[in-house]
C-alpha cells in the first residue's frame, strides 16, 4: 500500500483547534479592494471556522490532523 500523505496545500491553509473545529482564512480579501465597501471589507477581518458540511473532506486532505 503507498503511504497516506498530507496535502500540503491544505496544510498551509488550515489549521486544526483544540476543539476538533478547523480554522480558515477569509476569501474575497486579497485584491480589488477599491470597489468594496468598508463595512463588507471590515467583516472579511480574522478567521473563521470550516462548515460542518466541508470536514469529510478536511478530513481526507488532513488525514493526521485527528478529524
Amino acid at each position: 500500500m503507498p503511504k497516506m500523505k498530507t496535502k500540503k496545500s491544505a496544510a498551509k491553509r488550515f489549521r486544526v483547534r483544540p476543539g476538533g473545529t478547523v480554522k480558515r482564512g477569509q476569501a474575497f480579501k486579497r485584491h480589488i479592494l477599491t470597489k468594496k465597501s468598508t463595512t463588507r471589507k471590515r467583516h472579511l477581518r480574522g478567521a473563521t471556522n470550516v462548515h460542518e458540511t466541508n470536514m469529510a473532506g478536511m478530513a481526507q486532505m488532513l488525514p493526521f490532523a485527528g478529524l
